[in-house]
């Protein structure tokens, strides 16, 4: 049952990263697409026990997200993808906070990054975690106040 607890909440943490969901029933739904059959209450328990925090835009975020996502939505200007390379582009001066942000958010599939003064490069396992990567970093951009 734990090893069924601690699946179910990696897949969340995927899911939150990739999409931007605003109900538990649409967090219902994405887990039942990829196979994993729960209630809302199971997930209403799942999202107190990993901390998950709503951001004012009504889209939940993981806790150890908010750093970055507060970094990404103040600074980050563009988010481009070049493979399995992430080009962030940000105000001048914030690239180093940024990097930091991502390297402290451990996201998976994440290589490294190097960041210079406006411009952080991402280095990811593969084209598609890059993708993925793209889409997480520009949903926390559209969550400008």
């Amino acid at each position: 049952m734990t090893k069924h607890r601690a699946d179910r909440q990696e897949a969340i943490r995927e899911i939150i990263r990739r999409l931007p969901v605003k109900t538990q029933g649409e967090l219902v739904e994405e887990l039942r697409k990829i196979g994993l059959r729960c209630t809302q209450a199971t997930v209403s328990r799942d999202i107190t026990d990993m901390g998950l925090r709503k951001l004012p835009e009504g889209i939940y975020v993981l806790s150890e997200d908010l750093h970055l996502q507060h970094m990404v939505s103040e600074f980050v200007t563009s988010v481009d993808r070049a493979n399995n390379l992430v080009v962030i582009k940000s105000m001048p001066g914030t690239a180093p906070g940024v990097a930091a942000a991502i390297d402290a958010a451990t996201l998976s599939d994440v290589v490294g990054s190097v960041a210079g003064n406006d411009t952080v490069l991402v280095i990811s396992a593969s084209d598609k975690s890059a993708a993925e990567h793209v889409v997480f970093l520009q949903n926390l951009r559209a969550s400008r106040k």
